[in-house]
């Protein structure tokens, strides 16, 4: 019974993803189509994103898509809905990591992840939010973090965009109740997904970082499986969550910080200095 009903929520229905060629939004497009939606695949990297899309069958389409260039996003989301009738839910997920102790880390490096991860999301909502305003329904998901809700050292720049991307949903949720648009900020732990992997923009200046897949588990235990996450999600747009937080342990770590923010802060500190420790010495 609880299956058939999930699957009426969806089936049907019109969604965009960014940063769908991988990681969260690859498997958030899978859970959606296995659902019976029709998914727009969209990422910086054209050629993942199309062949991810074409795996995916009938229900997928993809376009290659830079959320830095707000027309572009534009253009997407208004000929997915054009072609559709209707746009029923947009993921703006599409981010970057920058870590690093701060005071080695340059102007560059914030704008490189504001302009991704803050300006990204804003593009997707002021583009898809209209639309959804005139249908009178709609669901706006932006993916944000356990990070825009606890603190987290040497992840100042990526913390920060996700505190904003926080503050942007929970700010528009009320308006766009009046609407019937719901607003969720996806507020994961550590998610077993490439960007655990990578490091800082090649392009920009280099400087150390922790391994940030070994620092994470440290802070907030193992990876999360990214299909369970997918779920989780779905899940929580489903009931209309405000703030989808996942998994369990990263809603324990909210709700004790909320509490006791002085012992979280100060078993932050103690990770951060153990990370230090392991940074090779300068010459």
């Amino acid at each position: 019974m609880a299956e058939s009903k999930l699957m009426s929520s969806w089936k049907g229905s019109v969604a965009v993803v960014t940063g769908a060629a991988s990681g969260i939004g690859l498997a958030l497009s899978k859970a959606m189509i296995a659902r019976g939606a029709r998914v727009w695949m969209t990422d910086v990297n054209a050629v993942g994103v199309e062949k991810e899309a074409k795996a995916l069958g009938a229900n997928a389409s993809w376009a290659a898509l830079d959320v830095r260039d707000a027309d572009a996003v534009r253009e997407v989301i208004e000929r997915a809905a054009a072609e559709n009738g209707r746009l029923d839910y947009v993921f703006n997920n599409a981010g970057i990591g920058v870590g690093g102790e701060a005071h080695e880390l340059t102007v560059a490096h914030y704008d490189r992840i504001i302009d991704i991860n803050i300006r990204g999301v804003v593009h997707g909502v002021v583009a898809a939010y209209p639309i959804m305003v005139k249908q009178r329904r709609g669901h706006i998901v932006n993916t944000a973090s356990v990070a825009g809700l606890v603190p987290g050292g040497l992840l100042a720049p990526y913390a920060l965009t996700k505190h904003a991307v926080v503050g942007l949903s929970l700010s528009l949720r009320p308006e766009a109740a009046n609407f019937g648009v719901g607003v969720s900020a996806l507020c994961p732990s550590a998610v077993d997904t490439p960007i655990l992997d990578s490091n800082n923009p090649p392009d920009l200046p280099q400087s150390w970082r922790p391994d940030i897949r070994r620092y994470l588990t440290r802070l907030g235990g193992a990876p999360y499986p990214v299909d369970r996450l997918a779920e989780d999600t779905l899940r929580g747009v489903e009931k209309n969550l405000a703030l989808i937080v996942t998994p369990r342990s990263a809603r324990i770590g909210y709700l004790v910080h909320r509490l006791f923010p002085g012992l979280v802060a100060y078993g932050a500190r103690k990770l951060l200095n153990d990370a230090l420790t392991e940074r090779p010495k300068q010459v």
